[in-house]
């Protein structure tokens, strides 16, 4: 059996490593169109799949490594920047502009945001209707308007900076 499984388990594991490896360092360089994110995202599970596996089929030599120094701290290693990737708190200050700008917009009255974007409030509920995004009151938040409307923030600052 575990020669059968260790067949297809190995090609399973450096075929999906393959997607992963090429999708992973085109996300990093912000390389993202066409399907790019959800085949990194998705296709992970046939990583953990293979890898699950190809461990199966080899558990006997798997298990050799956790006596041999190098293999320990390699994979110890890997445990402490998981855990520290999963568990380490993210620190608001500082960090990316665009990203502190986009939450300001969000939270930002929509008067406010026509203002920044060069046009009348009038304007943008217009623009904002044609789209089926009603607006109650332009004091509103960019982000109260989304939620009133089951729709996401970046949707309705789409249509505004349209």
């Amino acid at each position: 059996m575990s020669t059968t499984m260790r067949s297809w388990a190995t090609p399973l594991a450096i075929g999906s490593f393959i997607i992963l490896a090429v999708t992973g360092i085109l996300m990093f360089f912000k390389i993202e169109g066409g399907y790019i994110k959800p085949v990194h995202e998705w296709l992970s599970w046939l990583m953990v799949a293979g890898v699950a596996l190809h461990t199966i089929a080899n558990w006997k030599v798997f298990v050799s490594y956790f006596s041999k120094i190098p293999a320990l701290s390699i994979i110890s290693m890997g445990v402490i920047v998981t855990a520290l990737a999963v568990f380490m708190p993210v620190s608001r200050e500082g960090g990316n502009p665009k990203a502190k700008m986009l939450r300001a917009m969000q939270t930002a009255k929509l008067e406010t945001v026509a203002e920044i974007a060069g046009k009348e409030s009038d304007e943008i509920v217009a623009a904002l209707k044609e789209k089926g995004i009603g607006v109650g009151d332009p004091a509103m938040t960019v982000r109260e308007i989304a939620k009133q409307n089951d729709k996401e923030a970046m949707e309705v600052l789409g249509v505004v900076f349209r």
